[in-house]
């Protein structure tokens, strides 16, 4: 069974500036309070295959691996624990007046399943909190 959680929001910027934020994992930490460290194991462009070593409050650190990349347009990557998957998704649309975000988390797993009505509403939480702290880096960045 698959579980899962979106989040959308506007950011007036354009879709360049929201995915060179976006596919900066790295430097998430900086302006994203959901996100303690992330660590890249590889050098190199982010791309299908990339890892990184994400520390997260409150949980272990897990090793997300890209699944799926659009370049500049989405990228999905995933991690797993003891009875659970999990996919999130980060996918941008260009509308007239900027850039739609669609942050989406997809859960699986007989652990997920057991525990589903206690992770739903902290994994909303998280999203939309991740998404106004993008919102708010992509508006007040000089990036173009």
């Amino acid at each position: 069974m698959l579980m899962k959680v979106e989040n959308i929001i506007h950011i007036d910027a354009p879709k360049s500036t929201v995915w060179s934020i976006t596919e900066d994992v790295e430097h998430w930490p900086q302006w994203l309070k959901t996100i303690e460290s992330v660590t890249r194991i590889e050098e190199g462009p982010f791309k299908k295959g990339s890892a990184a070593m994400i520390k997260q409050p409150g949980l272990p650190e897990a090793k997300w691996i890209v699944t799926a990349m659009a370049h500049g347009e989405m990228f999905a990557w995933e991690t797993r624990f003891p009875g659970i998957t999990m996919v999130a998704t980060h996918e941008l649309k260009t509308t007239e007046t900027g850039t739609l975000n669609l942050l989406r988390i997809e859960v699986s797993g007989i652990a997920a399943f057991l525990l589903w009505l206690l992770i739903r509403f902290p994994l909303g939480w998280a999203l939309g909190r991740e998404n106004v702290s993008l919102k708010a880096k992509c508006e007040g960045s000089s990036l173009s």
